[in-house]
């Protein structure tokens, strides 16, 4: 009947038994809640805005621009709101540059740039990368400018030295026809930029083509930037709540509680700062190509032979990083060959000057200074060059004086030996030279214990002649 309990006790004990593992069972589920409950605020946290800073410090090169590719990908897979640049350049190579402006310009994240801190500055490649930012901002007491292409080792357009005249091409002549190429490019560059970000279109001319600079207050005051920050977080309170353009869409940055990451470069990307710099990789080729001849005339020595081939392999590495021009390469090795070939062949010298020849022109051919605003300085191909002739031509020197010193050891060794008749008899003489005793004739009757000299060397037999009487 309804409301009394089950005559059966053995199901009323499973019933009970029912309930208690049902009450353990929620107990259970109540417990393993409470973590998941105290992470609520951690997953709160999760979601204040995100805020990437990039540190870039020194020229722009390529481990610049993979870091900064790197730097942007991984903001833009954890949700950033905003990429910041921190940046103090002195510029660096044009196609670098533009491979960081392309990723500004695509990217999903707006990216401010910050010139700072106070005393950094913005120059040359720096300053297109400003222009190209969503956000331009820098701090106090820094400056950017000075945007004219050139070419590390040759003349600024400024300079005052021009080219002769040459009346098949004009008072101007091809030099400044090229210079005027690469300033026209770099000006419609920057031009354009300042255009899509709405700045200061008539800067970035004057940047380019007269090489003008700005303190960050004449920046703030001509439209080039858009506001003075003294430091990353005073940039970010600026910001706050600030409509960026981003694509064909308007976003509005909301920063308030936001976790900054700071991102600076690594080892590798250090390593590959240095590595980018085509002195460097010059360098590196040559001392690897040392290296390795030392290994080949000295077998075994093992230091020259491990030396030379990593040396060797940077520098194929740090000539992959760059646009480098691989006939100059093919000059570079083809010199280093002539003159390592100086050394085994009687050419008094003819092929290593012809090797020091291809070596400088190598170098001068290297590097697409143009392209890059990269280049190896002349000084330095010349010393280079220097060093290398007086190494092999060194070495020249002391194989041919080995060469004419007489053979101290073999047969060839014995002629002119000292030696003493130690006995006579019926078939002969016999002579002490040189530790051995050797049957020996002579011309000139011979007594034990006479001081001979050996004139010529006949099988087992050597003729001698009483010291201090040669035979004519």
């Amino acid at each position: 009947m309804p409301g009394t309990r089950s005559g059966n006790p053995t199901m009323q004990a499973g019933l009970d038994r029912i309930g208690r593992i049902a009450r353990l069972a929620a107990l259970g589920v109540a417990v393993a809640c409470v973590p998941w409950l105290a992470a609520l605020p951690v997953y709160a946290d999760a979601q204040a805005p995100q805020v990437v800073v990039l540190v870039v410090d020194g020229m722009i090169n390529p481990a610049t621009a993979e870091f900064f590719s790197r730097g942007l990908a991984q903001a833009q897979a954890r949700g950033a709101t905003l990429v910041v640049l921190k940046l103090d350049t002195p510029g660096g190579l044009d196609v670098s540059m533009r491979a960081i402006i392309k990723e500004i310009l695509a990217s999903t994240v707006p990216v401010a740039t910050w010139v700072g801190p106070a005393g950094a500055r913005a120059a040359s490649a720096g300053t297109y990368i400003v222009y190209a930012s969503h956000i331009a901002a820098m701090a106090p007491a820094s400056n950017l400018g000075a945007a004219t292409p050139v070419a590390i080792g040759a003349l600024a357009p400024d300079s005052g030295v021009k080219p002769p005249a040459d009346p098949a091409v004009g008072a101007a002549g091809p030099i400044d026809t090229m210079h005027e190429k690469v300033v026209n490019d770099a000006a419609a560059f920057l031009r354009s930029l300042a255009q899509l970000r709405g700045r200061n279109a008539d800067f970035a001319e004057r940047a380019v083509r007269q090489a003008h600079s700005l303190s960050a207050r004449e920046a703030l005051q001509a439209g080039v930037i858009d506001l003075i920050a003294s430091d990353v977080d005073d940039l970010l309170r600026q910001v706050d709540g600030r409509a960026i353009t981003l694509g064909a869409s308007k976003v509005r940055l909301e920063l308030a509680g936001a976790q900054v990451q700071t991102i600076v470069p690594d080892w590798r990307t250090g390593l590959l700062g240095v590595l980018s710099n085509p002195t460097v990789a010059v360098m590196l080729m040559m001392l690897g190509i040392y290296g390795l001849f030392i290994e080949v005339i000295h077998p075994g020595a093992a230091l020259p032979g491990v030396a030379g081939g990593i040396c060797l392999l940077l520098a194929l590495y740090a000539l992959h990083l760059l646009p480098v021009n691989w006939a100059g390469v093919g000059l570079i090795l083809l010199g280093a060959a002539l003159m390592i070939a100086e050394v085994f062949l009687p050419t008094f010298g003819v092929i290593g000057v012809g090797g020091i020849v291809a070596l400088v022109v190598g170098g001068m051919m290297l590097i697409d200074a143009d392209a890059t605003g990269l280049a190896i300085p002349f000084p330095f191909l010349l010393g280079m060059a220097a060093v290398s002739a007086t190494v092999i031509f060194g070495l020249g020197t002391f194989a041919a004086r080995a060469r004419r010193r007489p053979v101290v050891s073999g047969r060839e060794g014995l002629i002119g030996a000292q030696g003493v008749v130690t006995w006579v008899d019926g078939q002969g003489a016999w002579a002490q030279v040189q530790g051995a005793s050797w049957q020996v004739r002579s011309r000139e009757p011979l007594a034990a214990g006479t001081a001979v000299r050996v004139e010529k060397v006949d099988g087992l037999t050597l003729e001698v002649s009483a010291a201090g009487q040669p035979r004519s």
